[in-house]
């Protein structure tokens, strides 16, 4: 149901997402991410293409913690940031980050892998997070059928010259690459 990737850059760190639908408790859990006291980005599923998307974001996230860079205060804050085309830190929590009433959730978890513990580790933070979410999880692959692809075309300012020469996915990734320089 879930899905895990470890961080080509940083092997020493794996990216865990998990998708929720008929979330009912979306206001509790904004509120303990703002809190700091869940340590998880929890991400409007609307605003995404794809979890490779987040995958790009995450690793960004864990680079910019490394080198002591990161804009925002939390490592989970810095994903939500790194989703958002612009460099707008308040716009991209209210465009991308969960709002009160949303009724689904993408959860996404960075975990350590250096030593033995790590399973032990990603599957506490995964059952944690599965119980405090009020909804029903699905398979992360669903993820493309929560899109909103003229919402995300608006906030990505993708033309259509664009999705001629590559994918929706191609242009959202590349404009949240790029974000720092132009």
């Amino acid at each position: 149901m879930h899905a895990s990737h470890r961080l080509e850059l940083y092997p020493g760190h794996a990216v865990t997402q998990l998708l929720f639908k008929c979330v009912t408790n979306c206001a509790e859990l904004r509120r303990s991410a703002a809190e700091g006291t869940a340590r998880a980005a929890f991400i409007k599923p609307e605003t995404l293409v794809d979890s490779f998307q987040v995958l790009v974001a995450a690793n960004k996230a864990v680079h910019l913690q490394k080198i002591g860079k990161m804009k925002t205060r939390s490592l989970y804050s810095e994903i939500i940031f790194n989703l958002s085309p612009t460099n707008n830190i308040s716009e991209a929590f209210r465009r991308f980050g969960i709002s009160d009433a949303d009724d689904s959730v993408l959860v996404v978890l960075v975990t350590t892998t250096d030593d033995d513990v790590d399973d032990d580790e990603r599957s506490r933070a995964v059952a944690d997070i599965v119980e405090r979410v009020d909804g029903r999880q699905v398979p992360v692959a669903e993820l493309p059928t929560l899109s909103d692809v003229t919402q995300i075309r608006k906030l990505y300012k993708v033309t259509p010259q664009e999705e001629k020469i590559g994918s929706l996915l191609d242009s959202v990734v590349c404009k949240m690459a790029t974000k720092d320089v132009m």
